[in-house]
């Protein structure tokens, strides 16, 4: 009898952060945290342009790659922010969980090398893991509550073997994030290996420090030749507050974008036009919608940290970018069952370390993305209550 599935999609694991939400389905009482997006609505400008597409009739079928519109828009929005890109290496997708699945499906097959930076989205690896690769892991190492990259043991890592290297920065749990000097480093590496970069970049904007001219986190982008087998995934969802949109897209060498097109057409065809008329708005607004929600988020973080750090027990610091805090609980090294119980003993919903790695046992996620201080600092009070 031939297998009723695929061996590699029985092997995935269901995500761990789902399994601690469904604990928590129908109990308004829980103060959730768990998920990755904020929970202020998208700004009514970008909602209003979806409104009016869908009601001038555009509920058809567009270009595969994305309205050309949309893509000279990114290109616009993306060459103020790096080296000019243009619209021959843009692809509109789906989100950007679709990007990433898009560029996966792209460049690797079953058997290949693939090398992840972790803790991680476990999307970004269970991506790999359902094409068939050889998931190869190096993680972070945390200090004082701020996870930091072994770079020898990164390179030593990546081989004239390795297909693909998966790095995601600023990352997603930890908020570590590459220097523009390690970015180089990487390109030069795999330019002698001929391994592709796959930069999950969706957290850009969401950059806290002040070390760089545009406001942005270092890219690839600006370390890279456009020809560079390199692969760059952004989305809507974060700096837009667009996550139910799902709307994203992929920077790419040239060569790559017509073959991307095919790829598109198999999965999923097109994004649909209301919603790339959305992201169309988004853009054009993008001076009045992200510099606010950056401000604001930073503010969360500097409003959650403190307060977690004078939690006894507790080992945090602050992320230099994305939307988390990631503190260590000790005396509670099973991250799930702790979550688990957080959720039922104390009304408070937060994302379990080890979904994003098993070094990560110990650690939770506090997904800080909340249009109310005061739900942070409440949140806060019910940790500190059941410990």
């Amino acid at each position: 009898m031939k297998p009723f599935l695929r061996q590699s999609i029985l092997d995935v694991e269901e995500s761990r952060i789902r399994e601690v939400a469904n604990a928590g389905i129908g109990r308004s009482d829980v103060l959730a945290f768990w998920f990755g997006e904020s929970d202020e609505v998208t700004p009514q400008v970008v909602r209003q342009a979806a409104i009016d597409s869908i009601a001038q009739g555009e509920t058809f079928y567009t270009h595969n790659l994305g309205m050309p519109e949309l893509r000279e828009a990114v290109s616009i929005y993306m060459s103020a922010l790096h080296a000019p890109i243009g619209v021959e290496r843009l692809a509109i997708t789906s989100g950007g969980v679709n990007a990433l699945m898009l560029a996966v499906q792209a460049l690797v097959d079953a058997g290949d090398e693939v090398v992840a930076v972790t803790p991680v989205w476990p999307n970004l690896t269970a991506q790999a893991l359902v094409m068939g690769a050889d998931l190869k892991c190096v993680s972070l190492k945390p200090v004082n509550g701020q996870w930091v990259l072994d770079m020898p043991a990164l390179l030593a890592a990546i081989t004239t073997s390795t297909r693909l290297l998966i790095v995601n920065s600023p990352n997603n749990p930890t908020g570590w994030t590459l220097t523009r000097q390690e970015q180089a480093v990487l390109v030069a590496h795999c330019r002698q290996t001929g391994t592709w970069i796959l930069a999950d970049e969706v957290y850009e904007r969401l950059y806290y420090e002040n070390d760089t001219s545009n406001g942005a986190a270092p890219s690839f982008l600006d370390v890279s030749e456009p020809e560079d087998r390199l692969v760059v995934v952004h989305s809507f969802s974060k700096s837009f507050l667009m996550t139910g949109w799902r709307l994203g897209w992929l920077v790419m060498p040239s060569a790559m974008t017509q073959p991307m097109g095919k790829l598109i057409e198999f999965n999923t065809s097109c994004a649909s036009v209301f919603t790339q008329r959305a992201g169309i708005a988004a853009l054009q607004h993008t001076q009045q919608i992200t510099p606010q929600v950056v401000a604001h988020l930073k503010q969360c973080r500097d409003t959650l940290v403190p307060l977690l750090k004078a939690v006894p027990g507790v080992e945090v610091a602050p992320a230099r970018g994305g939307m988390y805090a990631f503190f260590k609980l000790q005396g509670h090294s099973d991250s799930v069952a702790t979550a688990k119980r957080l959720v039922v003993e104390a009304g408070l919903g937060l994302a379990p370390g080890e979904a994003f790695s098993p070094e990560a046992h110990g650690w939770l996620r506090w997904c800080f993305a909340s249009k109310d201080l005061e739900r942070l600092a409440q949140g806060v009070q019910r940790l500190r209550g059941w410990l």
